[in-house]
């Protein structure tokens, strides 16, 4: 629930956003970034506060960035920044975001990479010091329909988002998705007797969807349980190890210090 301001403070809240998003003419995306909030929470925050919008005024109206490609064929590489997505991504009216741990930096490099490759720019990030997470980011509105007519939504859980249909009818695009979900909401760790890996997400129809894809592939997952499903079969870890991979480089770390990379070498 949000925090009910006194009269000061909703006073203070009103002349912060009408001197920065009306009189300075700022972006909802400039004022989040200059405020150090979510471009959600000031669009929620203008509402509450009955601040009417005028994106028609800004700039960048849409956000019709020409030099933004717009992928015309599914891949694999799609397919796992579908993953990256649906594990820490998130979609605005105006932008598509994802969030990584500030410890995450050279999966920071891998998903600007992957986001240069797929869409014909470098997106920017910031800096979230008070979640401890880059928040790497590309603005365009065509960008945002084009994953929208895919079935991305903006608030994940609450939707409850399921993976796209072509990723879940062809093998190597399912496996390309299992590794971007899992280098952003998996984890690997050490049991008192074996390793087990968890996929983490508060979608159900996500989960369901990554377990059918796990026994598609002839793997043996859990049931889901606690928002998670689990691999713990030590032929499954060393067939994911080698099959899938990882993109971010903390899991294949830990993968090698619990034995799982021995094991394959082995």
């Amino acid at each position: 629930m949000a925090h009910r301001w006194t009269t000061e403070e909703k006073q203070i809240k009103i002349e912060e956003l009408l001197n920065l998003y009306k009189r300075q003419n700022k972006t909802i995306g400039e004022v989040g970034k200059i405020l150090g909030i979510a471009e959600s929470t000031v669009f929620d925050r203008m509402k509450r506060l009955n601040i009417t919008s005028d994106p028609e005024k800004k700039l960048n109206y849409c956000n019709r960035r020409h030099n933004i490609m717009i992928p015309k064929a599914f891949s694999v590489k799609l397919a796992e920044f579908i993953g990256i997505m649906l594990g820490d991504g998130h979609i605005s009216p105006t932008q598509i975001m994802v969030s990584i741990g500030f410890r995450d930096e050279k999966y920071l490099e891998h998903v600007s990479s992957l986001m240069k490759e797929l869409f014909g720019v470098n997106p920017k990030y910031i800096e979230r010091t008070d979640k401890n997470v880059y928040v790497i980011y590309l603005g365009s509105v065509p960008l945002v329909k084009f994953f929208k007519n895919m079935g991305l939504v903006s608030n994940k859980v609450q939707q409850q988002v399921d993976v796209p249909n072509w990723i879940l009818s062809d093998s190597k695009y399912s496996k390309a998705f299992l590794r971007g979900f899992f280098d952003t909401d998996g984890s690997i760790y050490k049991l008192r007797f074996g390793v087990q890996m968890a996929f983490s997400n508060r979608s159900i129809p996500l989960l369901k969807s990554t377990r059918k894809i796990l026994l598609d592939s002839n793997y043996h997952p859990s049931k889901i349980s606690s928002w998670k499903v689990y691999l713990t079969r030590k032929l499954d870890l060393c067939r994911y190890v080698k099959e899938i991979g990882f993109g971010n480089k903390k899991h294949f770390k830990k993968a090698q210090k619990f034995g799982i990379l021995k094991t394959i070498n082995g």
